[in-house]
């Protein structure tokens, strides 16, 4: 599932300006076998970091060799690094599924 091949974008359709920020970071730093991006904005409407037009709180997925024999927190904090701009500037919050090619 390289890619959005399992369908998974932001809702309401076509994947918005961040995610694809997100996105081409995501692939240029760890060449994932997986990748899944999902906004999941519109359901934290009224709560704390939605803005509106949404792109403010995701779901993602990766699957990379990058990650084998990298405990959970290395992953996150890897991922996290990678993102510190977008988290700076518009994203509120990213729920992370990160796992080697070994495995969780």
């Amino acid at each position: 599932m390289r890619g959005n091949d399992a369908g998974e974008q932001a809702e309401g359709g076509a994947e918005g300006p961040w995610a694809r920020r997100m996105r081409e970071k995501l692939v240029a730093e760890f060449n994932p076998s997986e990748l899944a991006i999902v906004d999941e904005s519109e359901g934290h409407r009224g709560h704390g970091g939605y803005r509106e037009g949404g792109e403010t709180h995701f779901r993602v997925h990766v699957r990379s060799a990058r990650f084998d024999g990298k405990s959970r927190v290395q992953r996150q904090r890897m991922v996290m690094s990678l993102l510190k701009p977008e988290m700076d500037e518009r994203v509120h919050a990213l729920s992370l599924s990160l796992s080697g090619e070994a495995g969780p």
